[in-house]
C-alpha cells in the first residue's frame, strides 16, 4: 500500500491556462512583452482554475532544527544559534518575520528538533521529534520512524488551510551541508559543484565541508539512491518537513514559491518522491549558494529574482511575492485592445467571458 506522500497530486487546469493566455494576447501590449509576468499569470490561472486569479492568502512556515553534522566544524556559527534565531523569529525581529507581516501572511515557526529546549511562544509550534539529527558523517541522520514523522509534520502544516500560495522557510545551523549532501546524491554531481559557503566559511572550511559531504555519501552508498533513503541518511528534520509540506501542497492544489538552496533541495527530493509535485512549483529567487542553479535546472525552474541573497528563512521567496502580485494585477486590470479602442493587428478574437 502506498504511503500518503505517494498519493495523486492535483492537476493544473489547462483550459483555464489557455483562457488566460488568450486574455494576455488581448491586453494593450505587444505579445510576450511582459515576459515572465505573463507566464506567472497563466500559471496561477491554471492552479486556481479561473481566468482571472488572485493572490490574497499566503501561508509561510519556517521549519527549524539542529544538525549533528555541526560537530564536524562545517559552519561559521555554533549550533546554539538555531534556538536563538527561533526566538528572534517569533519576536518579529528576523527578516522573514518582517516580510511576513508586510505580506499579511499566516506566519508560524515550527521547531522540528533542537539540542536545547525552545520556550513556548506565540507563532511557535514545538514538535521536537529528536534533539537535532545525528552526525551523518558517522551514522544515518535519523531513524526511519522519525523521517516518516517529519514528513507528516510538514503535511499537517498544510492541512486545514485555504491558502493561494505557500512559502516554506528553514532555520538550522549546518543545514546547507545537509542540503548539499542531498543534492549531490540526487543530482549525481561532484560535491565541489554543490557545496557552498553557507554562513560565510573560509576556503579551508569549505574544502573540509566538501570532504565531509563526499565521505558521507560514500559511507551511506547514496549514489543513485532512493530519495527517502537520502533524506534518512543525510537530511535534516526541517528539510524533511519542507519536503512533506511541498508534497501536500501539490496534492491540495496549492502552489509553492520555493526559496533558496535548502528549500530547493527539499523540492528536488519532493519531486523525486512524487513527480506530480513539479507542476506546482515556482522559484522565488536564485541563491548565491554554489549549487542552487544546478538544483533549479533539475526542476526546470526559472527564478523570479536574482539579488545575490543567501539568507534562507523563506526570505527570497517572500520578496518575490511582490512580483507575483504585480503579474496578477496587470493580468486583471490592464485594458484589452477592444476596451481601450486601440487597434491591434493580429489580435485574437475575444475568448470566453472572464470569471472572478
Amino acid at each position: 500500500m502506498s504511503e500518503w506522500y505517494q498519493g495523486d497530486c492535483a492537476v493544473p487546469c489547462e483550459h483555464s491556462r489557455e483562457r488566460s493566455r488568450v486574455r494576455q494576447l488581448q491586453l494593450t501590449k505587444p505579445p510576450g512583452s511582459l515576459g515572465q509576468l505573463e507566464t506567472i499569470a497563466t500559471c496561477f490561472s491554471a492552479w486556481q482554475q479561473r481566468e482571472i486569479p488572485a493572490l490574497d492568502t499566503i501561508g509561510i512556515r519556517v521549519f527549524a532544527a539542529d544538525h549533528g553534522i555541526c560537530d564536524q566544524g562545517i559552519s561559521a556559527f555554533p549550533a546554539e544559534v538555531t534556538v536563538q534565531m527561533i526566538a528572534n523569529f517569533v519576536a518579529g525581529g528576523a527578516a522573514i518575520s518582517v516580510l511576513s507581516q508586510d505580506l499579511g501572511a499566516d506566519f508560524q515557526v515550527v521547531n522540528m528538533g533542537t539540542r536545547q529546549p525552545v520556550p513556548a511562544a506565540p507563532r511557535l509550534t514545538d514538535i521536537s521529534l529528536m534533539p537535532g539529527t545525528r552526525d551523518f558523517s558517522r551514522e544515518p541522520a535519523m531513524p526511519e520512524a522519525i523521517l516518516e514523522q517529519a514528513l507528516a509534520a510538514g503535511r499537517e502544516q498544510i492541512d486545514g488551510h485555504d491558502w493561494q500560495l505557500f512559502i516554506g522557510g528553514e532555520m538550522g545551523i549546518g543545514n546547507t551541508t545537509a542540503a548539499a549532501a542531498i543534492l549531490a546524491a540526487l543530482l549525481q554531481q561532484p560535491t565541489e559543484r554543490i557545496v557552498g559557503r553557507g554562513t560565510g566559511i573560509d576556503t579551508a572550511t569549505w574544502e573540509h565541508k566538501c570532504d565531509v559531504v563526499a565521505k558521507s555519501l560514500l559511507l551511506h552508498q547514496l549514489t543513485g539512491a532512493d530519495p527517502l533513503q537520502v533524506l534518512l541518511c543525510v537530511g535534516g528534520l526541517e528539510i524533511a518537513a519542507l519536503c512533506g509540506a511541498f508534497i501536500r501542497c501539490a496534492q491540495s492544489g496549492v502552489p509553492v514559491l520555493v526559496d533558496g538552496f535548502i528549500a530547493t533541495a527539499a523540492a528536488v527530493a519532493a519531486t523525486r518522491i512524487n513527480p506530480g509535485v513539479s507542476g506546482w512549483l515556482l522559484a522565488g529567487h536564485r541563491s548565491a549558494e554554489a549549487g542552487h542553479q544546478l538544483a533549479l535546472q533539475s526542476l526546470s525552474l526559472e527564478p523570479i529574482l536574482d539579488l545575490g541573497m543567501r539568507l534562507g528563512e523563506g526570505s527570497g521567496a517572500a520578496v518575490a511575492v511582490a512580483v507575483l502580485r504585480s503579474a496578477l494585477s496587470l493580468h486583471r486590470n490592464m485594458a484589452t485592445f477592444a476596451e481601450a479602442e486601440v487597434s491591434a493587428a493580429g489580435a485574437p478574437a475575444a475568448g470566453p467571458p472572464a470569471t472572478a
